[in-house]
């Protein structure tokens, strides 16, 4: 066995350290921690592969050779899905896939992060988009792993010029429809909450005062509510399931402006044809 000498550490630490500035993943301390947490939890690869792999797909939940994933799951990569690398004893490197880049035996419930069912497919959610975009709400897919979802944010304020807010999500591209139906309707959540600021033009509050763990929940609230009514079953459920068996009371919860978003966001998609009353 060869021995490892200062310099092969050295040119590891080097090659590690231009990894990190170059892909610029870790500018805050939030990014920093969510990186400690994913090789905590990859643990089927060594440290130094579980940070090379997160680095190459932010966002990544879990990552298997071909084999593994055929002796494990009865599921193989799917036509063109793009390997990621990491080092391998005795050799250069050695490849592996996301569990969204295979194929085959439908995985457990639980493996999925945002686990979502449902009759929306993707024409649904362009047709859903195309409306966002006429209410100057960009949309961009992003190719991230299973625990990225997506995200919302302002790129423009009104001012005395526009008067208009203008937004910008995220939705990555490798997860199911009913799962981008989810995504979508927890990020639009957020701005019709008005956690994002006011918008006076679609008659949004300032409510960006919320906690962090209070807007989720507020979201969360109204994702379930506009996807079960549209037939589509999330880990929403569970969710607000867990905070009802530890919290007796809703005091602290915004009920009004919980249904307000719902139907907010229900009548910008168009889910609204089978509303007796709005």
């Amino acid at each position: 066995m060869n021995e490892v000498t200062f310099n092969d550490t050295e040119k590891t630490r080097n090659i590690l350290n231009r990894l990190i500035n170059d892909s610029r993943l870790y500018s805050q301390s939030k990014d920093y921690k969510d990186l400690l947490d994913f090789v905590v939890r990859l643990r089927n690869f060594a440290p130094f592969n579980a940070m090379l792999l997160q680095i190459q797909k932010p966002g990544l939940s879990y990552a298997a050779s071909a084999s593994d994933w055929w002796k494990s799951f009865q599921r193989k990569p799917k036509r063109n899905a793009r390997p990621l690398l990491i080092l391998w004893p005795f050799g250069p490197v050695a490849l592996v896939y996301d569990v969204m880049d295979t194929e085959g035996k439908q995985l457990p419930e639980d493996v999925d992060t945002f686990h979502a069912r449902g009759t929306i497919n993707k024409n649904r959610v362009l047709y859903f988009i195309s409306k966002m975009e006429k209410k100057r709400i960009e949309v961009y897919w992003m190719d991230a792993g299973d625990k990225k979802a997506g995200e919302i944010r302002v790129i423009k304020r009104a001012d005395e010029d526009s008067k208009l807010n203008y937004y910008h999500m995220d939705i990555n591209r490798n997860h199911e429809p009913a799962t981008q139906f989810v995504t979508l309707t927890h990020e639009l959540a957020h701005l019709f909450l008005g956690h994002l600021g006011q918008d006076k033009a679609m008659n949004v509050p300032e409510r960006r005062q919320q906690s962090l763990m209070m807007a989720e929940l507020e979201a969360e609230s109204v994702a379930y509510l506009v996807c079960a009514r549209s037939g589509v079953k999330s880990k929403s459920e569970t969710y607000l399931k867990n905070y009802v068996d530890n919290n007796t009371t809703i005091d602290d919860l915004d009920v009004y402006n919980i249904m307000r978003a719902a139907g907010q966001i229900e009548t910008m998609l168009g889910l609204t044809d089978n509303t007796k009353f709005i």
